[in-house]
């Protein structure tokens, strides 16, 4: 049994790589079909998740820690181990860095969402947040998109800072800022673990899209009332966003969106057009699902051989 820890999994498959597996996997298949909703467990430091599916990548389940108080002691907030077993004999076949595994097909999703659903030439990108996810998230935006100009808005200034520096790595400008700057932003990523939200939907730009990946439970949200109202929406199931996704939950309890209104994102990569004008904002919200981290998984044993 191969295990892949995170360097080996980073230098060994590439955000690209990982944004077209899941487009051509949600193009083929229907995540709803063989992955359950999470199982939640609450801990005396936290949560443990476990995430199971099964599909043409084989078998895998994820355990998924969340810590609130490890970014204090200087840990990640999200912790993981992935375990994928064989389709056809269901043996073992590698134990993969979860955390890792997370950070890169969380972010390949909002790659795949993007690439669906924002305008091609969106190139100004404001990011909410300064860690892991948040610089996935730059990566990602900028495999899909010619992003020249990114504004960070982080409450630690010097995580934000080093985002900052990694965005100019990639030969992009880059600055902190503030949430107004959504007001001339073609792409904004929320990437934060905050329970309200972010911006103020008020000043979100005519055309933009947006991914929304930090709330993961009913009663959070990163995204308000009037940004999910003036938005078309789409959602990695109806199910799980129905049950987890609290942008999605307190906007249509508020009356502004009805469960009609969500898109699957399979029905995106089958064809289903979503906007149909330069003006329209999209949203894209996801709260994470086995069926990704099982294709990503697969995708991440091919690539180290």
């Amino acid at each position: 049994m191969r295990v892949v820890g995170g360097q080996e999994l980073r230098s060994a498959l590439s955000m690209t790589a990982a944004i077209d597996a899941l487009d051509a996997a949600f193009a083929r298949e229907d995540p709803s079909l063989s992955t359950p909703l999470r199982t939640t467990l609450a801990t005396p430091a936290g949560t443990l998740l476990s995430m199971p599916a099964a599909g043409e990548g084989g078998v895998g389940v994820k355990l998924v820690t969340l810590s609130e108080f490890n970014p204090q002691r200087g840990l990640p907030f999200t912790q993981a181990v992935y375990v994928l077993f064989d389709g056809m004999t269901q043996a073992p076949e590698a134990v993969i860095d979860g955390t890792e595994l997370t950070a890169i097909r969380t972010a390949a999703v909002s790659g795949v969402a993007t690439r669906r659903l924002a305008n091609a030439d969106a190139s100004r990108l404001v990011v909410f947040g300064s860690g892991v996810q948040a610089t996935a998230h730059v990566e990602a935006m900028h495999a899909v998109r010619p992003i020249g100009d990114v504004v960070v808005v982080g409450r630690d200034p010097a995580r934000a800072d080093a985002l900052v520096s990694y965005a100019r790595s990639l030969g992009i400008d880059a600055r902190t800022g503030t949430p107004d700057d959504v007001a001339s932003a073609d792409l904004v990523c929320t990437c934060t673990t905050s329970a309200v939200s972010v911006f103020d939907g008020h000043d979100l730009a005519q055309g933009a899209h947006v991914n929304a990946i930090g709330a993961y439970l009913a009663d959070q949200r990163e995204l308000d009332t009037e940004t999910m109202r003036r938005a078309k929406i789409v959602v990695e199931t109806r199910e799980i966003a129905l049950r987890e996704a609290g942008d999605v939950v307190m906007a249509i309890d508020d009356g502004a969106v009805r469960t009609d209104d969500l898109v699957d994102l399979a029905e995106v990569a089958h064809g289903r057009t979503v906007r149909t004008a330069r003006s329209d904002i999209t949203v894209f919200v996801s709260v994470g699902s086995a069926f990704q981290d099982l294709v990503v998984a697969r995708a991440a044993l091919r690539a180290v051989g």
